[in-house]
C-alpha cells in the first residue's frame, strides 16, 4: 500500500511542477498597469479559474493527501514513534545505568577522599 501511495505522490509532484510552469503569471501583464490596456485585471478580479489552475489545485490536493498518508504510514506499527516517548525511554535507560554503576563500585573509580587531600592534588 505504501508503494502505491509513494507512486501517486511522485506523479502528483511532477504534475504540480509541470502545471505551475505552464501557467501564465500575473506579472507578465505588468505592462498593462502602466497605461497600455486593461490595467484593471492586474490587481482586480481575475475572473473564473481556467483549466490549468483547476487541474493544479486538484494535483496539489492529491499531493497533500499523499503527504499526510505517508506521514501516517511512517509512524504506524511503531509504538515508540513519538519523539518525547523515545526521550523518556532513553532517560530511563540512563538512570538505570547510573543506578547499576552506583550499586557496584568499580575498581577503576578512585575512592572518595576528604577535601584537604583534594586541595593538595590541585597544581598551582
Amino acid at each position: 500500500m505504501e508503494t502505491i501511495v509513494w507512486s501517486i505522490h511522485l506523479v502528483a509532484a511532477l504534475v504540480v511542477i509541470i502545471l505551475v510552469l505552464l501557467q501564465h503569471g500575473k506579472g507578465a501583464d505588468m505592462g498593462a498597469a502602466f497605461g497600455s490596456g486593461s490595467a484593471g485585471s492586474l490587481f482586480g478580479a481575475s475572473g473564473s479559474a481556467n483549466f490549468l489552475s483547476r487541474t493544479t489545485a486538484l494535483a496539489a490536493t492529491v499531493f497533500f493527501i499523499t503527504s499526510l498518508s505517508l506521514a501516517y504510514f511512517s509512524g504506524s506499527g511503531n509504538e515508540s514513534a513519538s519523539v518525547m516517548r523515545r526521550f523518556e525511554m532513553e532517560s530511563v535507560e540512563v538512570q538505570d545505568a547510573k543506578k547499576s554503576s552506583d550499586a557496584a563500585p568499580s575498581s577503576e573509580m578512585p575512592e572518595k577522599n576528604d577535601a584537604a587531600s583534594k586541595a593538595r592534588e590541585i597544581p598551582e
